[in-house]
């Protein structure tokens, strides 16, 4: 892969259609606006309908040849799900890519409106479920992609406690909620990419992450908010390994793409690493269980 990858690089997504979730600001804006810039027909899923016009108005101004919409999407919702993926289904004959970016970042304990912790809710569960009902539409396109969003955090947490992932027991601290959070969004690629494999399905399905990246300025606390004002780098740079793996033809399943440059913290896009946690077959195959469990939304089994 080229050292110094930058938009100038993707090729034409002409003729393709895209559903970027979250895309109503930060990471998720700006990969939505770079795929339709470069021509694919993209789906702005946000949980403000508002905001979502608001931001496909804007890539519409900026980009006037752009095919942009704005569709009602809560992550953190099973019925807002099933009713988007419903809803996609009637307008679109297919789906070309699909990037999961709708994220829950450092929040206080909560729950999502099904009862899930609020960071495995948003980031695992609900990715999970939007996968699964848009799979037809995916199969439907060859050589689709799934770019789940991951982070660096994954590396901070010991792993995941599969039967205390609504953390009813273990001790709610919101930076390990993150990291568990990350680091179970990694085991389901890594699953999801197997089992597409074993079935015999052509759908690539990946992972990237932005490296530290300043699109979230007011999370964490003082100090953090200074490491990111003196340290991160921009969401241009931070979007670029997402929308490498969702484009670039070299790309395989199950790899997974963020910062080449120091501890992955910054720079162009490279092949990333993976905490040997994420690695875990046994762990990965039992979260899909849980997950199929819980949303109620069940694919890709046996």
């Amino acid at each position: 892969m080229a050292d110094r990858w930058t938009l100038a690089d993707m090729p034409t997504q002409t003729g393709k259609i895209a559903v970027v979730t979250g895309a109503n600001r930060g990471l998720g804006y700006i990969v939505a606006e770079a795929l339709a810039a470069k021509g694919a027909e993209t789906v702005l899923a946000c949980r403000d309908p508002a905001k979502g016009e608001a931001a496909a108005d804007e890539i519409a101004r900026r980009t006037p040849d752009a095919t942009v919409h704005a569709m009602q999407l809560d992550i953190a919702d099973l019925q807002s799900i099933r009713r988007f993926a419903a809803d996609f289904s009637a307008r679109f004959p297919r789906l070309d890519i699909l990037v999961n970016n709708a994220s829950a970042v450092l929040v206080e304990k909560g729950t999502t409106a099904d009862g899930f912790e609020t960071h495995m809710g948003t980031n695992v569960f609900g990715t999970f479920a939007l996968t699964g009902l848009l799979l037809d539409a995916l199969k439907a396109t060859p050589g689709a992609r799934v770019v789940n969003t991951t982070s660096n955090a994954h590396r901070m947490t010991k792993g995941l406690v599969l039967d205390d992932l609504d953390f009813a027991k273990t001790p709610y601290i919101p930076m390990d909620a993150y990291a568990k959070s990350k680091l179970a969004t990694l085991l389901y690629t890594y699953e999801l990419d197997r089992r597409l494999r074993k079935a015999g399905i052509a759908v690539t399905a990946v992972a990237a992450h932005p490296g530290y990246s300043n699109t979230n300025p007011d999370k964490g606390g003082f100090w953090l908010r200074i490491a990111t004002a003196l340290v991160a780098q921009s969401g241009e740079m931070g979007a670029l390994p997402a929308l490498y793996a969702a484009t670039m033809p070299d790309v395989k399943g199950g790899e997974h793409y963020g910062p080449g440059g120091m501890a992955e913290l910054r720079g162009y896009p490279a092949k990333a690493s993976s905490a040997k946690t994420a690695l875990d077959q046994g762990v990965a195959a039992r979260l899909w269980e849980i997950a199929g469990e819980r949303t109620g939304v069940h694919y890709l089994e046996g």
